[in-house]
């Protein structure tokens, strides 16, 4: 049975055209308050959000992220950040010792932003905005963290165009519930059967999107995506940031 929040989560769409209308201060103030009170494990809090609106910011991230242009198109581009700085400064404040190594603290991190984000995506959209999120923020972080003047032990994770929506696109299909959905245990058996499934109707989604005869389905392209390395530079760059990771 649905109810009116999970029926706005499940018609997800990631939205890259906006319309001119600016995003109100209330409106964005709720989204970013509801951001804030995403879960967060033992209370860590450990991220900031970075809130653009200037043009000049928006086109060089735009760049930055790989020439998206709906990142300098949109109202309200966000950055969410890993953020252990004040947590650093929370720690100095008692004279504690603060482990800036451990993996786990990364994990946390990584997971309490990600979850800010998702709170404040689902915000944007009860107040009638579309959005999509920019892995691309990943791709020069330390041109982003010297634009945004982030301070060591602060990472960019990820980051957000939200703006009106001035186009109407097809919702992208999910993998089928038995491949994701598990009772009492991991099961194996169905896997391939649903990845097969999958296959046949993600390639006429793409075909259709692309409008071409022929595309390629999800397994192809996630066989093709995960044989690269993806951002190999990540590692030393959150080593500069001050996170010497185990």
């Amino acid at each position: 049975m649905q109810t009116d929040v999970t029926r706005l989560i499940q018609s997800h769409r990631s939205i890259r055209k906006y319309t001119d209308r600016p995003i109100p201060d209330d409106v964005l103030a709720d989204i970013l308050a509801s951001a804030q009170w995403a879960p967060s494990s033992h209370n860590v809090q450990a991220y900031s959000i970075v809130v653009v609106r200037s043009a000049e910011k928006k086109k060089q991230l735009a760049q930055l992220c790989g020439g998206q242009k709906w990142v300098e198109t949109c109202p309200v581009f966000l950055v969410f950040c890993a953020d252990f700085y004040k947590l650093k400064l929370a720690s100095d404040m008692h004279g504690s010792e603060f482990l800036a190594d451990e993996v786990e603290n990364m994990l946390v991190a990584a997971v309490d932003t990600a979850l800010a984000a998702e709170n404040a995506l689902v915000a944007a959209r009860s107040h009638g905005l579309g959005g999509v999120m920019i892995g691309g923020i990943r791709n020069q972080p330390e041109d982003v963290a010297r634009l945004l003047k982030l301070p060591v032990l602060t990472a960019p994770i990820m980051g957000m165009c939200l703006g009106y929506p001035d186009q109407d696109v097809e919702q992208k299909p999910r993998l089928p519930k038995r491949a994701v959905i598990h009772e009492e245990e991991y099961r194996t058996e169905h896997l391939p059967e649903a990845l097969e499934e999958y296959e046949a109707v993600s390639a006429e989604y793409y075909a259709r999107r692309t409008r071409k005869d022929h595309a390629e389905g999800w397994t192809k392209q996630m066989a093709d995506y995960l044989q690269k390395p993806r951002r190999p530079h990540l590692g030393d760059f959150l080593r500069k940031q001050g996170f010497p990771l185990k």
